[in-house]
């Protein structure tokens, strides 16, 4: 109520200073035309127009509008209301004193005139109020201002010029470096374009600025990686405006500057999707997600949200990280239904509930055990249990309860796997494929690599040693992996999902590989120190670590798609007793050490499974004859237990 008073009165006030100001500028009018000296004999006209014309010219004004905007923000839209209202008022006078035959002398040239002062006068001074208050005017705090250079003269440029002076943050701008030849010399909201992107380093020597701003949004990533990198030799400090997509999805505004990151240098071009397609498959229809709690489970459910569905079921076993992700759709999408499930992935009873209860049109797949130097030691077994098996079991009840597509996140570590992890995200992937029927349920799977600030990621590790004075661990001066952001990787995986018919093995085309090493150097150089202070230390390969991930195994191949980030591999054809038999391995055999685990999985990936021999001959095949035999003693039972991957019936053998 407050408000719409305050509203109100500087309604009034606004409307109280067009009539001044419309008294103003005919009286003006009169005085211009008799040249600064107004006779006494045309006083008397001027005060008996001045009765009529003051509040035709101010219902003109209330009539078009002009109070409904805000000073502070008076823009070109204001500009061009004032404009037609004066006109049309410029026409009704003329008209009125030759209709109605006015009593009193208006001289041609005062028509004319009084427009134009109107016009100055009303515009004049909304922005004049503008400008003040965005402090275009001189203010002696500009002085204290820490001066900086802009990198971009596009429309970023621009708005971030505007807000850097409404809102006082600290900089003076004092020029501005574009990759358009046409600019040079140019201005911006008054400041001037000094020269071309190539031109940094003598312009940074001749003003001797320590900060430079990048406005470059949309500009493609090698750019922006070599213009940091250029600033970072430059010992610049830099900082940047978000990425567009955030920019256009409203959540941030340019002046929200951050400090440049490691995916400004390692990130990627934007993503381009098939919104409307999306929209179709999405909207309005219940989705479900699991291991939603997870850094990739959660940014599937932030980028589903997008598409408003029906319900988002958020599966997952974690309670804390179920919280947490209820909090923030609480928080950021309170519109948004979702549906808090905590649940495991091999509990078949509680999947099965679940699946039955909400109904999903759609299911993506990310719950999984993703360290790989864990799951090789110790944990072997329970990787396979929850990769495969928990995979079996929920794509199974997808395709019993008629789910429509079922997306698995894999990994391309389970190209040529040399580690448990990747093995077991293989079979996984094999599951998917002889679980599709000709009709039903179309299973879907989606290979990347590392995510930048994934859980067990390397990059928050990195950042607690630099933070902590090192040094710096890397396994291998030679060790590569393939890098992409969460936000990228959760859309490209929804993308494969739209496109997938069933039964292929999508691939994201990850970019180049980045050698470990010179990531740390990154780090350590964006965290504004140098190698000699903190010092990188390498340690030796952990266990299952690949020097190098590939994206694709030797004996796959590819065709494209119509994403040029998409890619599909032709996996080898799955036998589909093969996969009967490794389940029911794992469902049936108790107590596996991991090396008879690692046995296992060289009979069951021959050509593909790569992992450290020694260290399976060493202590696993003895191991594994020993389980052997602990197999063949209780054949019975795991007959009974069987998983069957029928092709024309849904399977009801139990699992353990």
């Amino acid at each position: 109520m407050r408000k719409f008073q305050v509203d109100s009165f500087r309604s009034i006030l606004i409307f109280l200073h067009d009539v001044l100001a419309a008294a103003l500028a005919w009286l003006g009018a009169y005085w211009l035309r008799f040249d600064l000296a107004l006779p006494v004999e045309s006083i008397n006209d001027v005060m008996a127009t001045l009765l009529w014309v003051v509040p035709l010219q101010s219902l003109i004004f209330w009539k078009f509008g002009l109070y409904r905007g805000i000073w502070r923000f008076a823009s070109l839209p204001d500009l061009k209301r004032i404009l037609t209202a004066v006109a049309i008022a410029a026409v009704t006078v003329p008209l009125v004193v030759a209709l109605f035959q006015v009593d009193a002398s208006v001289p041609r040239t005062v028509l004319i005139l009084d427009p134009l002062l109107l016009l100055i006068i009303m515009g004049g001074n909304r922005f004049a109020y503008r400008s003040w208050k965005e402090h275009h005017l001189l203010r002696l705090t500009d002085l204290e201002d820490k001066p900086v250079l802009v990198l971009g003269a596009g429309s970023a440029a621009d708005f971030l010029l505007r807000e850097l002076a409404r809102t006082h943050s600290g900089f003076r701008v004092i020029g501005l470096l574009d990759d358009d030849p046409g600019k040079a010399g140019r201005q911006i909201q008054g400041v001037s374009v000094m020269g071309l992107l190539r031109d940094l380093e003598p312009v940074v020597r001749r003003t001797a600025v320590a900060h430079v701003i990048l406005a470059l949004p949309s500009a493609p990533n090698e750019l922006r990686k070599n213009l940091i990198e250029q600033c970072a030799a430059l010992e610049l400090e830099v900082l940047t405006v978000p990425s567009m997509a955030d920019l256009m999805s409203g959540r941030v505004n340019v002046s929200n500057l951050r400090p440049i990151e490691l995916d400004d240098l390692l990130g990627r071009d934007t993503v381009s999707l098939d919104n409307a397609g999306l929209a179709d498959c999405l909207t309005g229809r219940n989705v479900m997600v699991t291991g939603a709690g997870g850094s990739i489970g959660a940014e599937m459910c932030r980028q589903i949200a997008r598409f408003r569905p029906a319900c988002l079921v958020l599966f997952e076993q974690s309670e804390f990280a179920l919280y947490e992700l209820e909090q923030e759709f609480l928080r950021c999408c309170p519109e948004q239904q979702i549906a808090c499930v905590i649940g495991d992935v091999k509990d078949a009873d509680r999947v099965t509930q679940v699946l039955a209860e909400f109904k999903p049109a759609l299911i993506y797949h990310a719950a999984a055990n993703k360290h790989v130097p864990l799951m090789e030691q110790v944990n072997a077994l329970h990787a396979l249990k929850n990769n495969v098996l928990g995979t079996w079991v929920i794509a199974r009840a997808a395709r019993d309860i008629g789910v429509e597509k079922f997306v698995m996140i894999s990994t391309d570590k389970a190209v040529n796997p040399t580690n448990v992890m990747g093995a077991s995200k293989r079979l996984a992937e094999m599951v998917c494929q002889s679980l599709q029927l000709e009709q039903g349920t179309r299973f879907v799977s989606v290979r990347f690599g590392n995510v930048l600030g994934s859980s067990g990621s390397v990059i928050p590790k990195f950042q607690m040693q630099i933070e902590a004075g090192g040094p710096v661990t890397v396994t291998h001066p030679e060790v590569t992996r393939f890098f992409m952001s969460i936000h990228e990787a959760a859309q490209l995986v929804l993308q494969a999902g739209l496109m997938g018919r069933g039964g292929e093995i999508f691939v994201l085309d990850m970019g180049e590989a980045v050698k470990i090493a010179d990531l740390a150097r990154l780090m350590i150089q964006l965290s504004g120190k140098h190698e000699d202070e903190i010092r990188i230390e390498y340690t030796g390969l952990r266990p299952g670590e690949k020097l190098y991930e590939e994206v694709l195994a030797d004996a796959e191949k590819t065709l494209p798609t119509p994403h040029p980030k998409l890619r599909v591999a032709r996996a080898r054809r799955v036998d589909d007793e093969l996969v009967c038999e490794f389940l029911r391995w794992i469902t049936t055999t108790p107590g596996v050490s991991d090396a008879g685990v690692r046995a296992q999985l060289l009979t069951w990936l021959p050509g593909e499974y790569q992992p450290d021999l020694p260290q399976v001959l060493d202590s696993g095949v003895a191991a594994g004859t020993t389980e052997g035999k602990a197999t063949s003693a209780n054949s019975t039972s795991i007959e009974s237990n069987t998983p069957t991957l029928s092709r024309t019936t849904s399977s009801t053998a139990p699992l353990g």
